[in-house]
C-alpha cells in the first residue's frame, strides 16, 4: 500500500471522528502545531520515520508531543495507534490530508502564490479576491518569495496555474525570437 493511500485512509478516519465529536479545526490546528514542531526539529521526525528506533521509544516521544501540545485525549489516542501500527512515519502526510478534508468541508482552497519580493497587506487581498472570484471559493494564501521570477505573480490553487511572471514572459519572447515570430 502506498504512503499516500495510507496517509488518506488515516487521515479520513481521524476527520470523521473529529466531525462527530465537533473538534475539525481544534485537531487540525493541532496537527499543524505537530507539523511545525517537525519543520523546527527534523531529528524528532527522522526518529519517529527510522526503523531503527524501537517502538516504545518513539511511543515516548509522541507522549512528549501530547503533553507539550495538550493534544485532546482523542486525538492523542489516535497518535499512539499510528505508533502500535508501525503507521508514526506518515503522520506529516496524515496532517495534509486531513487539511484538505478539512478545507474541503470548509468550502476553502489554497492557493500558493509566488512573488519577487514581498507584497503589502492591500495587495494581499486584492490578490486572495480574484483568486477566490476565480476559484469560487474562499480562499487561503500561502505566500512565497523567489527573486528568480524576477517581477509578476504566479499563482497556484490545485491544478491550476496562472503565471504573470516576468520570467514566463522573457522565456515566451524568447520562444517567439527563435522560432521567428516577431514583427
Amino acid at each position: 500500500m502506498t504512503s499516500t493511500v495510507i496517509a488518506r485512509r488515516y487521515a479520513k478516519a481521524l476527520f470523521l471522528v473529529a466531525k462527530d465529536e465537533g473538534k475539525l479545526e481544534e485537531f487540525g490546528k493541532t496537527l499543524q502545531a505537530i507539523e511545525g514542531f517537525f519543520e523546527q526539529s527534523p531529528d524528532v521526525e527522522a526518529a519517529l520515520v527510522s526503523p531503527v528506533f524501537p517502538p516504545d521509544l518513539k511511543q515516548q516521544v509522541v507522549d512528549e508531543l501530547i503533553k507539550a501540545y495538550s493534544v485532546d485525549p482523542t486525538l492523542a489516542k489516535f497518535l499512539t495507534l499510528l505508533v502500535e501500527q508501525h503507521r508514526i512515519q506518515h503522520l506529516r502526510q496524515i496532517g495534509q490530508c486531513y487539511q484538505e478534508l478539512l478545507d474541503e468541508e470548509m468550502g476553502v482552497v489554497r492557493a500558493v502564490v509566488t512573488t519577487a519580493v514581498p507584497i503589502p497587506d492591500d495587495l494581499k487581498d486584492k490578490v486572495a479576491g480574484a483568486l477566490a472570484k476565480a476559484a469560487g471559493k474562499e480562499v487561503v494564501l500561502q505566500l512565497n518569495e523567489d527573486p528568480s521570477i524576477i517581477g509578476g505573480v504566479i499563482a497556484r490553487i490545485g491544478d491550476m496555474v496562472w503565471d504573470g511572471s516576468i520570467r514566463s514572459q522573457l522565456s515566451g519572447f524568447k520562444d517567439s525570437i527563435g522560432r521567428g515570430e516577431l514583427e
